[in-house]
């Protein structure tokens, strides 16, 4: 029997195992950079494996090394989140969460399980492998940044040497259909940062506006003008996005405060853009001010980095995927996306591929409620196709670099 044919049989075997866990940890999520009970749910789970295990020395991360049984001192790493949304569930699922006001609306709990079962597909596989593996299970992807807590504390070189390719994937509730996989080479998904803005000016009464000097009024005029400056200011093949979540201001209707505050989310596909929309944001923001007499505090706030895959490992994820499902399992990304993700940083630092998982419930994938949203949902039975893929690109990664090492060799 062929390693692939293998795997396949064995991640069958799995697929009740991954739906097990993925449940448990759906009914108890926990949110940021502290998952005592998630880490513990996971030690659990890969107790038996023989893994070197190392927990995270400021958060509940976990590491784990496989080392294989034909290293030759390269290591690829497979990585899952395992933080969940401060969202309050209305999905109703069976396993729903029974934590108020938390939730996996964004399908980390497949994640896990998901590398879980990867994990021992490739114990299995131990002898074989060219090299080691590396298993990363972060918390605090939702904005707490834990991909960066991670790299500080050593995941990148747990094996020894720096790893030489990193991969993740991400479910999807809707967007791509079920058990279709998709990503692209080059940049696939934005940057983010936060603009976070306060408006001082001088309270009064709204009947006479000429005796105070009115916050809300400048704040709905930076507002309007920063949408403006974006789409005359930014080449349109580079594109850059600026949505205001939040606007704070007022008591009462008749009564015009001293400050007014707004937040607004910003993503880019480029770090000149990144760079350059804080500085005119800022601009636009004093401006305003300047202009109807008023104090303005503008903070721009880098968060995560652009998402950019190597065009190789991107390109094997694609003939991996084409090779073990078929090829019309994998739908070519034609655009990057504008959400965010802090694996970017991982890919910051070796090269490597994030890729994205259809696991809608619905035939009509495209209007179902998305990932974030408090009735996601997603499909179970495509964790055996996660595992499987995890495995297969840990087994041709090191496969390809211990063939380049031999053809460098010689």
């Amino acid at each position: 029997m062929t390693t692939s044919a293998t795997l396949r049989s064995d991640v069958a075997e799995l697929a009740p195992e991954m739906i097990d866990l993925r449940h448990r940890l759906h009914r108890h999520p926990e949110i940021g950079l502290q998952l005592p009970r998630t880490q513990e749910t996971l030690l659990e789970a890969l107790g038996d494996l023989g893994l070197e295990i190392t927990l995270g020395q400021s958060i509940t991360s976990i590491t784990g090394v496989l080392r294989g049984g034909r290293s030759t001192g390269t290591a690829v790493l497979l990585r899952a989140d395992m933080d969940a949304l401060p969202v309050q569930e209305r999905s109703g699922e069976p396993f729903s969460s029974v934590i108020d006001g938390v939730m996996h609306a964004c399908g980390h709990d497949l994640h896990m399980a998901m590398l879980v079962g990867a994990a021992r597909l490739l114990t299995e596989q131990r002898d074989s492998l060219a090299g080691d593996v590396v298993f990363m299970f972060q918390p605090g992807e939702e904005g707490w940044d834990g991909a960066k807590v991670m790299i500080s504390e050593g995941v990148l070189t747990a094996a020894g040497p720096l790893v030489s390719a990193a991969y993740g994937m991400h479910v999807r509730s809707g967007k791509t259909p079920t058990g279709v996989f998709t990503t692209r080479g080059g940049t696939m998904m934005s940057s983010s940062s936060k603009l976070k803005v306060t408006v001082g000016g001088r309270g009064g009464h709204g009947s006479t506006p000429h005796l105070a000097r009115d916050p809300i009024s400048a704040a709905a005029e930076m507002i309007t003008s920063l949408q403006n400056m974006v789409t005359r200011r930014f080449d349109v093949f580079d594109p850059v996005v600026i949505t205001v979540g939040t606007i704070f201001g007022g008591t009462a209707s008749n009564v015009i405060p001293d400050t007014a505050d707004f937040q607004a989310t910003v993503r880019t596909f480029s770090a000149a853009n990144g760079d350059k929309i804080g500085v005119l944001a800022t601009a636009v923001c004093e401006g305003v001010a300047q202009a109807h007499g008023l104090d303005v505090d503008v903070q721009y706030i880098r968060e995560y980095p652009a998402t950019v895959n190597d065009p190789l490992h991107a390109e094997l994820v694609a003939d991996v995927v084409a090779e073990v499902f078929g090829p019309d399992q994998f739908l070519p990304m034609e655009f990057p996306e504008p959400g965010s993700e802090d694996f970017s940083r991982v890919l910051q630092a070796v090269p490597g591929s994030y890729m994205m998982l259809g696991a809608s419930m619905s035939e009509d994938f495209a209007n179902a409620p998305s990932n974030h949203s408090p009735l996601a949902r997603f499909d179970d039975r495509v964790m055996d196709r996660g595992a499987l893929l995890h495995a297969e690109l840990a087994i041709s990664s090191l496969d390809r670099l211990a063939a380049e090492s031999t053809t460098d060799a010689g």
